[in-house]
Parts: C-alpha cells; structure tokens; sequence
C-alpha cells in the first residue's frame, strides 16, 4: 500500500491549491472526499451546454496580482463582470448601490443630490451610534433604501430580523456615487472559460484523488496512510463536536431547464421584498455569455443549518466566536494536521482569500 507524505482531506479549492504545490515541491499527495466530485463549492457541471454553478454563483475577482497569475496557469478567464440587480416588488435597481440606484429610488442625478437626501433621511431616523444592522444600514443609505432593497432580503437570508443582527455585518456595504454597477472593486475579475471544476482538474493533474470516501468515519486507517493530515473539513465535526456546534447558515437550490433562450437578462437577480421565499434567482449561461437555445436557472433559498446540512457562512457572531477560538486552541495542538478553509478556520472567505491562505500555508510547510 502506498504512503503519502500528505493526506489531503477535501478536494475543494484550499485543498486542490496545497496539493498542487505539494506535488510541485516533489510530495506526494493522496486527495479524498466525501462528496462524488471534485471542487468542493466552487463544482460546476455542464446542463444543455451551459456550465452551472451547482452551489450557488461563484465569481472571481481578485486585486492580489499573484493570486491572479497563479489562477491563470489553469485556465483562461473571460471578462465577466459582477452586476447583479435588485428586484423589488417588480421595481428594478441597480447594485451596487449607486447613482443609477439613488435616480431610480428619488430621482437625483447628481452625487451631491444623492448625499443629501441620504442625509435627510437618517437626520430623520434620529440614529447617531448604530446599535444594530437596521440602524447601520439606515445611516449609510437613508430609510427607503433600507426598506426595499436591504431590509427583507437581509432577513430572509440571516433567517432574524435585521433590529437582531449586529451593525458589522454591512459596515463594508458599498456605497457608490458614481454611475457605475461593476460590484467588486477588484482589479481583475471574470469566469474561468469552461467552468470551475476544469480548473480545479488541472490543479489536481497528476495526484491522486478518491472520491466518496468519509474520513471522519475511517480516520484511523486514512492517517496512517501519510505523514501529515490537511484537513478542510468542519472543525468542529473533527473534534466531534465535543465542545457544541458551530452554527451555519445553509443554502437550498431549486435549478431547472428552461425552454427559452433568455429568462431574466442577468447572471444575478435578488428579490429583496420580505415575501418572495428564494433570495435571488441565478441564470448561469449569462456568466459566459451563452447563446444556447435554453436556459438553466437555479432558486436560492437561505435556510438554517442544521447537522447533516450542507454547512454555506459560518455565522460570525460573538458567541461563535468564542466558541471557534476554544476549537482553534485544539486544532493548534494538533502537530500533524494543517486545518485550512471556510469550514476548517470558520471564516468566510472569498476565493482569492482562500487561494492566498493555501499558497501561505503551503510555501510555509514546503519550505
């Protein structure tokens, strides 16, 4: 039987970047996990010719030059730009929020006129020290923004009212006076031509990668085939929850084939209003720009977590927070195991993050 230098335990992003620099280092590598595919994710699988994004709309962008090269060896990015629209109640608004939003909502035209009703509006709302994410939201872009655009959606996807969720969640809300509905501020941008899980194939080429196999069921025997563990899985699951679960929120899809060329004109589409169940409707073939006869449009509902569940945004609480901080204590004791990821280090992150944090990681290890 073989021996590895490295068990590398989730072939999602974090994991498929340590194990290809592992190989480039001279390691070897055995990948595993759980589900039936490769890419975690960021796994996109090809409906009617159209590459859908089977986990929820996965954008890349990035201002780190580095990240970007390292990307670009695997495959060739087209120039998508994130620009997503807000439907309200069949109102449409730009997002980011912007001057194309603020002239819809009021009718303003000039970043000044903009500014100053955003300032009449949260004079009126009385709120000097946000205490809460409604109060944040209100004093970043006044009351009727709030109302149609981030008040419902925010609590359909949190699953609590905006009054009970902490004024941090939106601080970095990007708020624009300028007519321009690009989302990120990064310097590069786009969808890999062929979707993610080609990408993540060639990253892996050449390592070996099994796939259904549950670690935590078999760790024993999966150790003691290598040296040194990455473990991308949920941390707490590692220590068998021993200390309480960590909460999650989790994301349901509803996907399905439409007989139309164009369904909604945008790759993204959110429904802020408090009563349409889903958070956003996404039709993938706009994010490579496809011409296919059909469409493939996939339902976004945000649902609590619950074990078992697929696990989506670590909720970033206090007292998650202090929970995580006594698992990290654990997991830092653990001489032979890397834990790495958004389910290994509880922490949303974007895939740029993850991609720096793996090559960080590794450069460290393989040194």
């Amino acid at each position: 039987m073989n021996h590895y230098d490295y068990l590398i335990v989730g072939a999602g992003l974090y994991g498929a970047v340590f194990a290809q620099q592992a190989k480039k280092a001279g390691k070897t590598c055995l990948v595993i996990d759980k589900r039936s595919h490769i890419a975690g994710n960021i796994y996109t699988e090809e409906v009617e010719g159209i590459q859908v994004h089977r986990y929820g709309a996965h954008i890349f962008h990035t201002s780190s030059k580095a990240v970007w090269q390292y990307v670009n060896q695997f495959a060739e990015f087209n120039r998508y730009t994130n620009s997503p629209v807000a439907n309200y109640h069949g109102e449409i608004y730009n997002l980011p929020f912007n001057m194309n939003t603020f002239n819809k909502m009021w009718g303003v035209v000039t970043p000044a006129e903009a500014k100053a009703k955003i300032e009449e509006q949260k004079r009126e709302a009385g709120i000097t020290d946000p205490k809460n994410l409604e109060e944040q939201a209100i004093s970043l872009v006044g009351t009727d923004i709030y109302e149609k655009l981030i008040k419902g959606y925010t609590g359909k996807q949190w699953g609590r009212p905006c009054t009970e969720l902490p004024a941090f969640i939106i601080k970095r809300l990007p708020v624009r006076f300028t007519y321009d509905n690009n989302y990120f501020n990064a310097l590069y941008q786009g969808i890999p031509d062929g979707g993610y899980t080609a990408m993540v194939e060639k990253m892996l080429e050449g390592i070996e990668v099994r796939l259904n196999v549950d670690y935590l069921a078999d760790r024993e025997n999966l150790n003691a085939l290598a040296d040194k563990v990455v473990y991308t899985g949920p941390v707490d699951a590692y220590f068998g929850y021993r200390l309480g679960a960590l909460q999650y929120r989790s994301v349901r899809f509803e996907t399905e084939v439409l007989d139309t060329d164009n369904y909604q004109g945008n790759a993204v589409v959110n429904y802020t209003d408090a009563e349409t169940p889903y958070t956003r409707i996404i039709e993938h073939k706009h994010f490579e720009f496809g011409t296919q006869p059909k469409t493939v449009i996939s339902r976004e509902y945000s649902t609590e977590w619950h074990q078992g569940d697929e696990p989506y945004y670590p909720v970033n609480d206090e007292k998650n927070g202090a929970l995580y901080a006594k698992y990290k204590a654990l997991a830092d004791a653990e001489t032979k195991v890397i834990f790495g990821g958004r389910l290994g280090e509880y922490k949303y992150y974007d895939m740029d993050k993850v991609i720096e944090a793996a090559l960080d990681v590794a450069g460290k290890e393989l040194a």
